[in-house]
């Protein structure tokens, strides 16, 4: 099963891009972020004539998350004021459209779209410490209930200074600072890890490239876009690769697809001897 996340920088610019990236790879189950429309101009026939079940939350010109998928979507959550109460932002963080669950083929899938922060002295970057305290509850929460678990986006944080062309220039910076990398080490938690680095545990694997400064034709690009599996999935997986034709493509998303290979659901066999 090939489950993968793009940040598409607005769907009804690139559903050309997204329709035929799907058609070729075969692509089970994608998560969307930066999907920059309302869910009623969400092109949804697209995909249901390809075969896909499609659950939005988006909000005109700005963020958005989708899940599009070959397998019937379940037990559908938006927003984090659907699994916890106990953050007093809570309201505010939920104005946003940045995170939506489902169950998907007997696992958990979570599709986030992290804020950016603009820099490290902005409310922007305030709100985006908000947003990830949140998320440790939020995740704890479905932690909890001890099903396997796809997180998954765009998480606009490099993880460590190989994730970034040239650290040396973005030291505590946006995206990079000790604070943001402590947090999402925090609400990851011991139970999800990153699959991407147990396959790919060298330098220069990039998910993001800025459209200035020649950013893409330099290869001066940044690994912000993740996919953390909890152990009954990641013992599963096969492999995971960043897909960069679609960043070469005319009028591209500045993202490229990251992609995981995982055997799901585990054979009978290999769930006797899980349990």
């Amino acid at each position: 099963m090939l489950v993968a996340t793009w940040n598409v920088n607005s769907i009804r610019s690139r559903i050309d891009h997204v329709k035929e990236w799907l058609i070729t790879n075969k692509i089970d189950i994608l998560c969307l972020q930066e999907t920059k429309t309302e869910d009623y101009l969400f092109p949804v026939e697209v995909f249901s004539n390809l075969g896909y079940e499609v659950s939005i939350s988006g909000q005109k010109s700005y963020n958005g998350v989708a899940i599009i998928s070959k397998f019937p979507i379940n037990d559908i959550k938006i927003g984090f004021d659907k699994v916890i109460s106990n953050h007093e932002d809570l309201d505010i963080l939920s104005q946003q459209k940045r995170i939506i669950s489902a169950e998907i083929n007997d696992m958990i899938i979570i599709n986030v779209y992290v804020p950016n922060g603009s820099s490290i002295d902005s409310d922007k970057f305030i709100y985006k410490v908000k947003w990830l305290e949140c998320l440790k509850l939020y995740l704890k929460q479905i932690i909890s209930s001890h099903s396997p678990i796809c997180l998954l986006g765009d998480f606009n944080i490099a993880p460590e200074d190989k994730d970034i062309h040239t650290p040396s220039n973005y030291e505590e910076s946006i995206m990079t600072s000790s604070k943001e990398r402590k947090l999402l080490k925090d609400a990851l938690g011991e139970e999800l890890e990153d699959v991407f680095r147990i396959f790919e545990p060298g330098e220069k694997h990039w998910s993001w490239w800025d459209y200035r400064h020649s950013a893409w034709e330099r290869d001066k690009g940044w690994r912000i876009d993740h996919i953390y599996l909890t152990e009954d999935i990641l013992s599963c997986a096969n492999s995971c690769w960043i897909d960069k034709e679609p960043r070469s493509k005319e009028k591209p998303s500045d993202h490229a697809p990251v992609i995981v290979d995982i055997s799901w659901p585990p054979s009978e066999i290999e769930n006797e001897f899980f349990f």
